[in-house]
């Protein structure tokens, strides 16, 4: 496939959508959901992007699934990549991994607790590809200027910023949309995470939680205030998911949720 910009996310009278399962548990399951969301997405002209972690480096308890293996997970999201035309994510956790991922994904995504690691930030502007920078849970969307500096310093000007809820004591997170607002003022695509603002973590058993029943109202907000793209975790079995399947929307509820979002977005549009 070609590579995208940000432009081509942002060009559609839509917004667009990232979407996949939170990490690479098998090619099927994997295939399974990309297949579902390209024909729903495609119906709706929704820019589509997969979304899945080849790693996951960022787990409450040492022994919780990471992954099925890089090079295999990688991949994996290279075939979804050619075999179904589908633009692909995934999360980096360190520098060295950069330049790895960039071979298989058009997007590079780094993960919210590492918004403000500089040689992370600066290797991922090095590959060229749009960074998708996650603002952390202990930042202000305004402190999320000096993350876009360390990319377009480094000679990338296709960056994205997410918001995915702040930390509301110890246990949960709250999305405060003025921020929506204030991070598009930087000149950037400006995404809403649905699934993680409604993670509730820090849980004592060493498992997130989460409240997926709240999913669409999150969502509507989040169209309604005018944020360019959308971040969703889907599974066809949440319950079996090897990771977040707490805060995961069932794939099967994912085209009914799409279908309403794209009528509260031709409505603001009219506004």
């Amino acid at each position: 496939m070609n590579t995208i910009s940000t432009d081509y996310l942002t060009k559609s009278k839509n917004f667009f959508l990232l979407a996949g399962p939170c990490v690479v548990e098998s090619r099927d399951i994997c295939f399974e959901i990309a297949e579902h969301l390209k024909e729903i997405t495609n119906k709706l002209n929704i820019p589509f992007v997969f979304k899945a972690s080849y790693r996951k480096a960022n787990r409450s308890k040492g022994d919780s699934f990471s992954g099925i293996g890089d090079t295999k997970a990688l991949q994996i999201l290279s075939d979804i990549r050619k075999e179904l035309s589908i633009h692909v994510v995934t999360d980096i956790h360190a520098a060295n991994e950069a330049e790895i991922a960039a071979k298989h994904v058009d997007i590079i995504q780094i993960p919210a607790f590492l918004c403000r690691q500089t040689d992370l930030l600066i290797a991922a502007a090095r590959t060229g590809k749009i960074i998708n920078i996650k603002k952390g849970q202990f930042l202000a969307p305004q402190s999320m200027k000096f993350a876009v500096e360390k990319i377009t310093s480094s000679g990338n000007s296709q960056v994205m910023l997410t918001e995915r809820g702040t930390m509301f004591g110890y246990g949960d997170l709250i999305v405060d949309y003025r921020g929506i607002i204030q991070m598009q003022k930087f000149g950037f695509p400006v995404i809403l995470d649905i699934t993680h603002s409604l993670q509730q973590p820090n849980q004592p058993e060493g498992v997130s939680g989460g409240i997926p029943d709240l999913i669409e109202t999150i969502a509507r907000a989040g169209i309604s205030v005018g944020v360019d793209g959308i971040f969703m975790e889907t599974h066809p079995q949440p319950s079996k998911a090897k990771s977040d399947g707490a805060n995961m929307l069932q794939l099967n509820k994912v085209g009914s949720l799409l279908e309403k979002l794209t009528k509260i977005k031709l409505t603001v549009n009219d506004l």
